[in-house]
């Protein structure tokens, strides 16, 4: 297949273009700076602008852009950025789908878990309602601009959950902590975070991009598990004791509303379409997880 990528340059696009690579696949992706390659494709996705030659011929068009959701303090201004660098991207693309004489292709266009804001213990299938909060509005808006694109395009928003990766992603600062035996729980630990590994991601984004499946799909391992368990697992792999919780008016003073919707809200997401599907996890369960993470356990 011929798949352009934007976002090829974060956590997930990373692993998910070289795993296409590594797959067969010709992989173009767009950039912002002048391309370096015949595999690179100018656009500037705040001003509408793209290079139309980069989506001619192609099978497949992976959106993974938008600014980083935990990376700064979430200010008016910068909330109204992670929101317009999502809804940018996704109707540039969208904007050049149909110009295209022949718009008949797969759109993966991202999502999150945040979806669902803070729903507690319920089990949560596609079909659950949207939550409340920045993250659900934000991902609302982004799924709905994805299906905006012409007849013929067949459009997936996978909600993508917490992405346990050896490096980076949402465990980015948290890890370094447990390493050294100094991290803990976050509030009172009881809330799901709907986990996956790094490898499971990209090969669930490869599964979908010929996977009989459209709108969103949950994508996180089918075994749940809340912050306590997730903690001490990834602790335990690691030979570490984690028993230092921070408590959740600490997180709320130094991290004000981000911490709210990204450290305490519970998602207990069941991937329900991937494994109806046929899908099959590297890394199931929380334990298989754990020990790929800490490095004893070969992955992709």
């Amino acid at each position: 297949m011929r798949i352009i990528v934007a976002g090829a340059s974060g956590l997930i696009g990373t692993a998910l273009s070289s795993a296409l690579r590594n797959a067969g696949h010709d992989v173009g992706t767009l950039v912002r700076r002048p391309p370096a390659s015949p595999a690179e494709f100018q656009w500037d996705p705040a001003a509408g602008r793209i290079d139309d030659s980069a989506l001619r011929g192609a099978d497949a068009v992976v959106n993974l852009s938008g600014a980083g959701i935990g990376d700064r303090p979430w200010t008016r201004s910068r909330i109204n950025e992670l929101r317009s660098s999502r809804l940018g991207a996704t109707r540039t693309l969208t904007t050049a789908m149909a110009r295209q004489e022949t718009p008949s292709l797969v759109f993966l266009s991202q999502s999150a878990s945040g979806y669902y804001g803070d729903a507690g213990p319920a089990v949560l299938r596609e079909g659950a309602p949207a939550g409340s909060g920045v993250l659900a509005r934000i991902c609302v808006d982004w799924e709905a601009a994805a299906h905006e694109a012409p007849a013929g395009v067949r459009v997936v928003t996978p909600r993508t959950g917490v992405v346990l990766s050896r490096s980076g992603g949402a465990l980015g600062r948290l890890m370094p902590l447990l390493r050294l035996g100094l991290g803990g729980p976050l509030g009172n630990g009881r809330q799901y975070w709907p986990w996956v590994t790094l490898p499971d991601v990209a090969g669930a984004f490869s599964f979908l991009l010929t996977a009989p499946l459209s709108g969103p799909v949950n994508l996180c391992a089918p075994e749940s598990a809340d912050v306590n368990s997730l903690i001490a697992q990834l602790a335990g792999a690691l030979h570490r004791p984690a028993m230092l919780r921070v408590p959740a008016p600490v997180l709320r003073l130094v991290m004000g509303k981000l911490a709210d919707e990204l450290l305490l809200s519970s998602q207990k997401m069941e991937p329900a379409a991937l494994s109806e599907a046929g899908f099959e996890w590297q890394h199931p369960s929380l334990h298989q997880a754990a020990a790929w993470v800490a490095g004893r356990e070969p992955g992709a």
